[in-house]
């Protein structure tokens, strides 16, 4: 059995069964994985996927059990590795981060500009995906760690670490009725116009979602989503509708054309947070990073978090 063998079929699970796409990001060939594949199987003496011809087109019941082990493996020796680089040299090697659109935009590039000036040796990966697909990479071992909101469900293989709150706003163009309101905005206000904003703000564990249902009033109409704020921005200001945001999305010079409304009274804060593995292994350079984004999240704090089995609100 060869960790190869597990590394192609673990990636031919994560694309769907498709041979085709685990060949391209994997750099390899179609016939070779299959060939590694139906090794790997033989070896095993139990099949791994259903197939029908040429296709892939199931996992077996011990396929599972065997690709959740495999994924588990190439973890460890992913740790493995980084272990040995780390202590090869403190300041050198690669840090990967999956993170909100809205954090990558409005809070990370201060982080990042303190954090390159600090290792300008270590490679750093920034990837924007909603709050879901955020969740899976660091489920996955894809990443190092995930900056985002509050999770959408608890998860028993991550820790969180729960570092600062930040509430929303309405945007509207320049002369909206909305702002000749002589009160505060009131969540009917909201909902008499069609709204734009996050693919998450309406799920049922959402904290907006949880301020419509116990208000006065119907829930908004939404007209679109999307996880970028620049994009809800974009259609506000081609009048498809109102705009819900984080307040930390809008910045008056830059967004022309367009004003802010607090709706911070309406909605109860959300958190930001730091999600990992409760099996990551860190570099050096990883905790860095994270006390930068949040000043009291020192290494001791992590890894008392880590190691001590348990989650903590480190939130200001």
């Amino acid at each position: 059995m060869k960790l190869q063998q597990l590394r192609y079929a673990v990636e031919v699970y994560r694309q769907n069964l498709n041979i085709s796409d685990a060949a391209e990001a994997l750099f390899t060939s179609q016939p070779g994985i299959s060939k590694q594949i139906r090794m790997l199987e033989d070896e095993l003496g139990v099949p791994l996927f259903t197939r029908h011809g040429k296709r892939i087109v199931a996992v077996t019941a011990p396929g599972r059990i065997v690709l959740d082990t495999a994924e588990r493996i190439l973890r460890e020796v992913q740790k493995i590795k980084r272990i040995g680089t780390e202590f090869a040299d403190q300041e050198i090697g690669s840090l990967t981060i999956a993170t909100t659109h809205t954090q990558a935009r409005y809070v990370l590039p201060r982080v990042i500009k303190s954090f390159a000036a600090q290792y300008p040796s270590v490679q750093l990966n920034i990837l924007p995906a909603s709050s879901k697909a955020i969740i899976q990479l660091v489920l996955n071992g894809e990443v190092d760690f995930a900056i985002g909101a509050e999770m959408i469900a608890e998860h028993p293989e991550l820790h969180k670490l729960s570092c600062f709150a930040w509430n929303r706003s309405i945007i509207v163009p320049d002369a909206h009725p909305l702002l000749s309101l002589n009160r505060p905005l009131q969540l009917t206000d909201i909902s008499a116009y069609p709204v734009i904003t996050y693919d998450y703000a309406l799920e049922e564990y959402s904290d907006v979602a949880r301020a419509f249902a116990q208000g006065e009033g119907e829930p908004p109409q939404i007209v679109l989503t999307s996880p970028d704020a620049e994009v809800i921005k974009a259609n506000v200001l081609n009048g498809l509708g109102i705009g819900l945001t984080a307040t930390m999305a809008f910045d008056l010079q830059r967004d022309q054309g367009l004003q802010q409304i607090s709706a911070e009274h309406l909605f109860e804060p959300a958190f930001s947070q730091i999600i990992l593995r409760k099996d990551a292994y860190l570099c050096g350079f990883a905790y860095e990073f994270m006390a930068l984004f949040a000043p009291m999240l020192t290494r001791s704090r992590i890894e008392s978090v880590l190691y001590g089995n348990f989650d903590e609100d480190f939130s200001i």
